[in-house]
């Protein structure tokens, strides 16, 4: 039994409906995506270890892995990345009275739930746990049910050219020309949806390049120790700097890979690449493994104790992305620790023994900006949201808590600061330690100025990425510098 047969999504064809059907394609066609690759990270969300397994499941067949998959997973159709323009012309069918079929190699759970929620189909044929219909057992069991050249098809991909060679006209959407071209050899192409390819810049957007100024972080054990001028510090640096951050794009991927269905609901994350279906799971799948090869084949050159801190960096940030973002405050403190571990990855690269002053100023700091970072996520939540954000273990109500904890670690930094600033040790590194006073105003009012933008609501998701485009986050960098530098270098 290949087919499930939907009366209540349709209701009744409205008179004078074409005699040929219009078969639809579902995967890469119809919506962005591909339910398997779905399904396989809900798998991986809800039991990673349950992901080994599925070799095994396959010896069941191709159906019946996808029958598996499907069994605990829920595809939330409303949330799914449809291609908008051939859904559009597809209403506009219906609407001229078109008998539509959704026909479809994934499992017929997941067919009939997207298929009920848009209420464009007459019917729905998909793989049963038996049967896997795509391909050339598609082609069989619609020549069966509608004989040849009885049935029109839309499809995406050269698996479908078996289809096409028994359609009457062919629908090609979301593919490039040279496929509309090797289906109009089997069969008329009355339409064709081309497939927006992604540029460099999506690309870029995807591995978070942008946040590769985080990395930069690995500078400060060199600065702290005024060692910038130290050269043979700086090649090992360097790649240093390049590992983390081939390794961070990859744990970026990773991220929004398992936390897809929790980006599409957020505003403003639903817009990234894999999450709108401009960059298929597939192919991120296949971008990650490459960028975290490269990142350690760098840190190999750098030495051993870098590279141990950067795979506890590399295993942090996976369970983090595994389970400990959904665990309140250790979320934030996960995110504190990234950021420091950097500092810490930087001083075994360059061979500069971290003070106990650096690293606690560098804990409350970040922990302060990790909670600036979630505050903003709660504040952004639509009033509509369910009262529990969505893959976090957080209230909506929680904000005003997170912004407390998060103004307290911020002004404890600034404390760790001022009682650093006391110490024989910036007699020895500062010619003038008076002038390096002025650091703590201008920390004072970064970290104020951060959490009042955070409040009216104008915080980007990312603090440190909304400080390099902020004019008074700048000018305060720029004073917390030149502050430094005079007093390292001016004697009054």
């Amino acid at each position: 039994m290949c087919a499930t047969r939907i009366s209540a999504m349709g209701g009744r064809e409205p008179q004078g409906a074409q005699s040929l059907p219009l078969v639809v394609d579902l995967d890469g066609t119809l919506v962005l995506s591909d339910m398997l690759h779905e399904s396989v990270l809900a798998l991986a969300r809800r039991n990673p270890l349950g992901v080994p397994g599925i070799p095994f499941l396959l010896l069941r067949g191709r159906a019946g892995l996808k029958r598996a998959l499907a069994k605990d997973f829920d595809p939330r159709p409303k949330l799914l990345p449809y291609n908008e323009p051939f859904l559009a012309w597809l209403r506009e069918q219906r609407a001229a009275g078109r008998r539509l079929v959704l026909c479809t190699a994934s499992d017929e759970r997941l067919a009939t739930a997207i298929a009920s929620h848009l209420g464009l189909f007459n019917e729905v044929l998909a793989s049963d746990g038996e049967t896997n219909l795509g391909g050339a057992a598609k082609a069989r069991d619609l020549c069966g049910r509608y004989g040849e050249r009885g049935f029109d098809y839309a499809g995406n991909a050269r698996a479908d050219l078996p289809v096409w060679a028994c359609a009457r006209v062919a629908v090609v959407v979301n593919a490039p020309q040279s496929l509309a071209k090797a289906t109009s050899g089997l069969c008329p192409v009355e339409r064709h949806f081309p497939a927006q390819k992604p540029g460099l810049g999506v690309y870029l957007r995807m591995l978070r390049v942008y946040q590769w100024l985080k990395n930069l972080l690995l500078v400060v054990p060199l600065a702290a120790a005024h060692r910038l001028s130290q050269a043979d510090s700086w090649p090992p640096l360097i790649l240093g700097i390049l590992s983390f951050c081939l390794c961070a794009s990859a744990v970026y991927l990773a991220n929004d890979l398992l936390d897809l269905e929790s980006d599409r609901r957020h505003p403003r994350k639903r817009l990234r690449a894999i999450t709108s279906g401009r960059v298929t799971i597939l192919r991120a799948v296949g971008i990650a493994p490459v960028l975290l090869a490269g990142g350690v084949g760098l840190g190999l050159f750098v030495g051993p104790g870098f590279l141990l801190w950067l795979s506890c960096y590399f295993l942090l940030t996976c369970a983090y992305s595994l389970f400990l973002k959904r665990m309140v405050l250790v979320d934030c403190l996960t995110l504190a620790l990234l950021y420091t571990l950097r500092i810490v990855a930087g001083g075994a690269a360059t061979g500069v023994v971290l003070t106990f002053w650096l690293l606690a100023f560098s804990m409350f700091l970040f922990l302060s900006l990790a909670f600036v970072k979630r505050y903003a996520e709660l504040d952004a939540q639509p009033p509509e949201a369910d009262a529990a954000v969505h893959g976090r273990g957080y209230y909506k109500d929680d904000a005003r808590l997170v912004q407390t904890l998060g103004i307290a670690s911020g002004y404890a930094s600034v404390l760790v600061l001022a009682l650093y600033l006391n110490t024989a040790a910036v007699t020895r590194l500062y010619r003038t330690p008076e002038v390096v006073w002025a650091v703590v105003p201008v920390l004072l009012f970064w970290i104020s100025w951060m959490w009042f933008k955070a409040n009216r609501g104008e915080m980007h998701d990312d603090p440190l990425v909304f400080a390099v485009k902020d004019k008074p986050s700048l000018l305060a960098g720029l004073l917390f510098a030149a502050a430094l530098a005079a007093g390292a270098l001016v004697r009054l």
